[in-house]
Parts: C-alpha cells; structure tokens; sequence
C-alpha cells in the first residue's frame, strides 16, 4: 500500500519515467479500447448502426476541439507556471481557476444549445448519404452527447492543474476510466436502449474523466468555483494565446467532418470499418506519441522560459529518438500483422470477413501516418511551450487542408483510373469485395499528416538548425531494425500457417503473437548489434524503481 501511495502522489521528473507511466496508461486505455470496439463490432457489425454511432461524436467532437480548448492543458499549464514563480499563489491560483471555470461553463452552455437547435439542418451535411430515419437517429445521439465536451472540458482544467504539479498518475487514469464507462454502458444499458444505452456509457466515462482529478485539487485547495466577478485580463490572455490552438485543432476535426461525409456516400458501413481502423492505428499513437509529448509538455514550457535553449533542444532531441525509436517498428508490425490483428480483435460476432479484410487494408494506410502522427504531437506541443502558437495554426490547418485535397484526388483517381485501383486493391488484396473507395480517405489522411510533420519540422529547424543532426543515427537504427522485425514477422506467419488452425480463434491468436515476438525479438538483437543509444536508455529507465521516489511535497510551488 506504501509503493502504491508513493506512486499516486509521486512526482514524475524523468522524462523517460513520466512517458513510461502515461504509456503504461495508455496501454491500460487502449486494451479497454479494443475490447470496447470489439463488443460493438460483434453486437452491430459493420453497418449503419456504428455509421451512426462513430458519425454522431462529430459535432460534440468539433465542440470540443473549439471552446473547450479554452481550457486546453497546453494553454493554460504556462500560465499555471508563471503564478507559482510569484507571490500570494494561493489567491492568484484561485481567482485564476474560479475566472476560467466561469467564461467556460457559460460558453458551453451557449454553444451547445445552438448547437442542439441546428442539429438535424447540420445532418444534411455531416452525413449525406444517411436515409432520413438514420439522420433521425443521428440528431438525437449527438444531441446527448453535447453534454461529454462540456464534461471533458472540465476534466481538462482539472488536469492543467494536477499536470503543472507534475502529479501524472490521476490525469493517465482519466482515459482508462473513460473507456470503463463506455464499456460499461455496452455491457449493462445497451441491451435494453440500443445505442443510446452505449451513448449514456460515454458520459458515464466524462464523469469519471472529471471525478478522478477531484482528490489532488482537494488536497491542494484549489477548486473552481462560479464567480460573478471573473477577471476579465485572465480571460483575455488566455483566450488570445488559444485562439490559434483553438482554429488548428478546429480545422483538423472538420477535415475528419469532411471524411465522415464522404464515408457516408460510399455504402452503408464504411464510416464504421474506418472509425475501426482509425482506432486500431491510435493504439501507438496514444501509447508513444502522446505519452512523450505529454510528459515533456511542463519541462519544455519551464526550460524555456528559463532561457535555457540547450537544455530545451535536448529535451526534444530524446522524445523525437524515442517516438522514432518505437515508431517505426509499430508501422511494421501494423502492415505485417494487420490480418491477423484485425481478426483477432474485431472479426466476431456480425462482423464478417469482408469487413475484417477492409478493416485490415485501412489499418495498413493509416499506420504509415504513425510516425508522423506522433511528432506533429510532441512539435505541437514544443511550439505551445514556445509561445508560438502561430507556427501550429499554419501548418496544422496547411495539414488539414491537405488532408481533403488528397482524399478528394486519390478518390478521384481511384474511381477514373483502372490501373491505380487495380494496383491498390491488389496490393491490399481487397480485389474482390466492396467499399474500397474508402480505403482512399485513410491514405488521404496519411498523407495529408505526413505534410502536416514535414511543415511542422521546417519551421523547428528554423529555431534549432543542429535539431536534425542528432537525429540520423536513431533514424537509422530505428528503420534498419524495423525492416528486419517485419521480414523475420513475415515469414514466421507462412511458418505458423501451417501449423495452426487459420479457422479459429486461437490459431489466428497464436500465429499473430508468435510471429509478432519473433519479429521484435530479431529486432531488439539488430538493436544491440548497433549499440542502439534508445534502447541503452530504455534499459536504464526500466531498472529504476519508481516506487522509491520521494513524493511530492503539498508545500512545492514549482517544477
């Protein structure tokens, strides 16, 4: 009980043990995740049921991205920072929380009700390619879910405060305990409310999202409380350094507005398989790519501040080596594995083997974005702690844009080209079933977040030239090994084909894993032959043993 008290209120320094809690809670997430999507998968299938359902979190999604960036950890943790380098914290802190937590509830409340009144003329163009009876449907889903924006948002205010004392542990629970409501409202309301009882889980996991945050800021005293006077300086600082974080990640929620529609033209289904597999390749990004970002957020925004450049670059250098580092051999292991993660995971119950193989192919071009996907987090995150929030705007709206712009040609050179369509579904071997079109969006999405890194990259080499120079050799090592991972996965697949039974369960199962650690252990044996620099400091952070960090002191008032 003692290590486990030690841990909740530890304070988590290391970059390595901070980002190796947050993925361990990841992981956590991401497991209740899959076994969340599959219950759906083997209850609806892929039809217009989950059509619906993934289409419904758009607007509240948008919502969310829009105003409750307002409360946003990577706006407010800086000036969280700056009130505890000066006098009277206490005051300072609660007339700071009591002001945000005011413009915000109000906001929320105003936004959501036009949001509910406008709802089914919205539907019209959300979902075109619904019947009238699934925009029915469609309009009342997404009404009850204006509440989770309004709930998360909170959270996320909770969570600049428990992230800025650096205590992880309660805001890498959120998540878990977000995927447990979810499941919970499958398991026990679904059957008797139909996807409205899966809806009600969804808020039943924001509460908790929120709930789990409460016992740190009790113990601090700090907690947000109505004010009819909220100071209107704090509001207008903080609402001009989000404005721009505020119409980056709004753009990037309405070019995935824009794929939803399109998904809805092409067959019933389609907006269901590619949810699915947007989901299976979030696994890595959530598990590395947030988790380092995350974890170095508060130590960039404090070293930078102090003017200590070289220390700043250093902290980038080592996230970017380790989300490459693990990366790359998640890209492999996507494309390689991709059949038999997806059966694994997904293909039961009315989710059919047509489903699972396009469900497999998306799976497939959305993992080559991984790499990517997880710098364009951390990078965000490095020009958040910079105070440039415009560099993020530009290329995240650049990267939006493209996004549709590749979805749109691809779409259309898919549907006018018979050599490239004959040469994308032979190569994904999906040649003999239909909705392939949509395997366009998911490369459309690929690319357009590769362009979204490689603009984000540009503008950080303009602030640190030598950035790119450190990075080679763990480039190098990385790929060299992931190549060789995904040969030796290859081949260990034909090898277990063979032995096991293709038509069960455990026979995909166990061909999957074994290939998988075969795969990986090849790997890690390239790894050591090139005296790999991540996996050394790997190893090293491993060795520590967390429980034994003093806890954090109530009385500390900085990083």
């Amino acid at each position: 009980m003692d290590r486990i008290l030690r841990v909740i209120n530890k304070e988590w320094v290391g970059l390595h043990e901070a980002a190796f809690l947050l993925a361990g809670a990841a992981f956590l997430s991401q497991l209740l995740g899959l076994v969340r999507d599959r219950l759906l998968a083997e209850q609806f299938g892929a039809g217009s049921a989950l059509d619906i359902y993934y289409s419904s979190f758009r607007v509240p999604d948008l919502i969310y991205a829009s105003i409750a960036s307002f409360v946003a950890v990577t706006v407010l943790i800086p000036f969280l920072l700056a009130i505890e380098k000066g006098s009277d914290i206490r005051e300072r802190m609660t007339e700071f929380m009591d002001s945000i937590f005011t413009v915000f509830s109000l906001a929320m409340v105003v936004i959501s009700a036009i949001a509910y009144v406008l709802m089914p003329y919205l539907a019209t163009y959300i979902v075109p390619g619904f019947s009238h009876v699934e925009k029915e449907e469609f309009v009342f889903l997404s009404r009850v879910l204006l509440l989770s924006p309004f709930l998360l948002g909170i959270s996320n205010l909770f969570g600049a405060v428990t992230q800025s004392l650096r205590r992880f542990f309660a805001f890498a629970m959120g998540p878990i305990l977000y995927n447990a409501g979810i499941i919970l409202g499958i398991v026990f309301l679904m059957p008797k409310l139909g996807l409205l009882g899966v809806v009600i889980g969804v808020l039943i996991g924001a509460t908790l999202h929120v709930i789990i945050q409460l016992p740190i800021l009790s113990r601090e005293g700090i907690f947000p409380r109505f004010t009819l006077r909220p100071n209107l300086r704090i509001i207008k600082n903080v609402v001009h350094l989000s404005i721009p974080r505020t119409f980056a990640l709004s753009v990037t929620h309405l070019s995935m507005m824009v794929l939803i529609a399109i998904a809805s033209k092409i067959e019933s289904g389609a907006i269901a398989v590619f949810m699915l597999a947007f989901n299976l390749q979030s696994i890595p990004l959530s598990i590395v790519g947030m988790s380092y970002s995350v974890a170095a957020f508060p130590t960039l925004t404090r070293l930078w501040g102090e003017g200590n450049r070289g220390a700043f670059l250093e902290q980038i250098s080592t996230a970017t080596r380790h989300i490459i580092f693990w990366s790359f051999p998640a890209i492999v292991m996507f494309i390689v594995l991709r059949a038999q993660i997806v059966r694994t995971i997904l293909g039961s119950g009315e989710f059919d083997w047509t489903a699972t193989r396009l469900t497999a192919a998306l799976l497939a071009l959305f993992s080559i974005s991984i790499v990517a996907q997880s710098l364009v987090l951390l990078y965000t995150r490095a020009f958040y702690s910079m105070g440039r929030t415009k560099n993020v705007l530009y290329a995240n709206i650049s990267g939006a844009i493209l996004v549709v712009v590749f979805s749109f040609a691809l779409l259309f050179l898919y549907q006018e080209s018979d050599v490239f369509r004959f040469f994308s579904e032979t190569i994904l071997r999906v040649s003999d079933i239909s909705g392939t079109p949509v395997l366009m969006l998911a490369l459309g999405y690929s690319l357009g977040l590769i362009s979204n890194l490689v603009i984000l990259g540009f503008m950080l080499s303009a602030v640190f030239s030598e950035l790119w120079s450190e990075l080679k050799i763990s480039f190098l090592h990385s790929f060299s090994a992931s190549v060789v991972m995904g040969f030796a996965a290859y081949h260990a697949l034909q090898f277990f084909s063979k032995i096991f039974d293709m038509n069960s369960f455990w026979g995909i199962f166990l061909q999957g894993s074994l290939s998988g650690l075969i795969g990986i252990s090849f790997g890690i044996f390239i790894l050591r032959l090139m005296h790999s620099r991540e996996l050394s400091e790997i190893s090293e952070s491993l060795r520590h043993k967390f429980w034994r960090a003093k806890p954090i002191a109530v009385e500390q008032d900085s990083l």
